[in-house]
């Protein structure tokens, strides 16, 4: 299974990455909402896992702009932001689950 992790916290993003991979997953880490588009625009992933908030295009922008193209590879939101209207937004936007940090 390929998933698309996209954190701009480097130590977390590592952290889960090792966790992911150790679990036999296969796994391209970004850091920002533009390079996580461009990573869906060039290549066929099973899952995201998107942060919310990021540098350049935030995640709930990099979910709306992939599911306007029809895209509906699973999405998981993991986030700090856990009020209860982040995660209607969120679910609202096409996300498939909402995890909030820390988990």
């Amino acid at each position: 299974m390929r998933i698309l992790y996209a954190e701009d916290e480097e130590a977390l993003a590592s952290a889960v990455t090792k966790i992911l991979m150790k679990s036999n997953y296969s796994v391209d880490t970004v850091y920002d909402g533009v390079e996580a588009l461009e990573y869906l625009e060039n290549d066929v992933y099973d899952a995201v896992i998107l942060d919310i908030m990021m540098p350049r295009l935030d995640g709930i922008s990099v979910l709306k702009k992939l599911r306007a193209k029809g895209n509906l590879v699973p999405v998981l939101m993991l986030t700090a932001k856990g009020e209860v209207d982040d995660k209607v937004l969120g679910l609202d936007c096409g996300a498939n689950d909402y995890l909030s940090k820390p988990f």
